[in-house]
């Protein structure tokens, strides 16, 4: 095999690993695909970033799916927060335009680091308690119910803190079309730090979400050519392959399994990333 066939090879092995993980946590391949070939296999970020673009609709569309099928996903949460989400995205990508490669290296470490923080605290956590009552999310009717495979019920939960989990969701909606990460992690903060989800649903909902988010940038990416096949392809079936792998398992594992591998790969991530941009590493 010659070097080329090696560097498509690896890359979508890496990227089906990406992918599990992504699928799992809610964060989409794209967390963890824009250092994977930045640091990894010395991609530039912006070509990076345009591959992991297409990996987060890939994402969206094998582990998205799958999560509607198992009744994991909140559609009417998922569907009025991407409003917010949709119109940051395009906001994002614009900005990317006119930003320098280190500044985006730390903007990307930094939004992992702060965001995990608070599921830190709540580790040990399995279902949500004392959820405060939410007017809008009742007239929304936003609340659900799910089967925990794990748990052997169904679980009801309710929806609480649509006020703030809104503008959070435009926020990663511009960090998503600024990084090309789909805006996962900080999506999944929003729903299950600020809106009181329980975890898997928050990661299944993140999933559904992803995807659109992802489009509404992807037209930009491609028209500036920072979307090459060669790396994108790979990218995109790996990152297929490992979250439908992901979705799979994540039906049958605890909510704080999700959170106990979650957060040890995002702190990794983050410092490596914001290192880099201080041209550190």
């Amino acid at each position: 095999m010659s070097s080329l066939d090696w560097f498509v090879f690896e890359v979508f092995g890496a990227s089906v690993v990406a992918g599990f993980i992504g699928a799992l946590g809610g964060l989409g391949g794209g967390i963890l695909i824009v250092p994977l070939l930045t640091v990894g296999f010395g991609v530039d970020i912006r070509l990076a970033i345009g591959a992991s673009i297409i990996s987060v609709i890939a994402t969206s569309s094998g582990a998205g799916a799958a999560y509607v099928r198992d009744h994991l996903t909140n559609i009417r949460v998922a569907m009025l927060l991407e409003l917010a989400t949709t119109v940051g995205a395009v906001t994002g990508a614009y900005l990317a335009t006119r930003l320098k490669s280190d500044i985006l290296f730390v903007i990307f470490g930094l939004t992992l680091l702060v965001s995990v923080v608070p599921l830190m605290f709540r580790l040990g956590e399995e279902l949500p308690a004392d959820v405060p009552d939410d007017a809008l999310a009742d007239k929304l009717r936003l609340h659900g119910e799910y089967p925990d495979a794990h748990l052997g019920r169904v679980v009801d939960y309710r929806v609480t803190g649509v006020r703030l989990g809104f503008p959070m969701m435009y926020a990663a909606g511009v960090v998503s079309g600024l990084l090309g990460i789909g805006s996962g992690v900080l999506k999944v903060l929003s729903l299950d730090t600020a809106m009181r989800i329980p975890m898997k649903v928050s990661s299944a909902t993140s999933n559904f979400m992803i995807g659109v988010t992802a489009a509404a940038s992807a037209g930009i990416y491609f028209w500036r050519g920072d979307v090459v096949p060669l790396i994108a392809a790979p990218v995109a079936l790996g990152v297929l392959l490992g979250a439908t792998l992901g979705a799979r398992v994540l039906v049958r594992v605890s909510n704080r399994t999700v959170r106990y591998a979650f957060v040890p790969i995002v702190v990794v991530i983050s410092i490596e990333m914001f290192l880099r941009g201080l041209s550190v590493t």
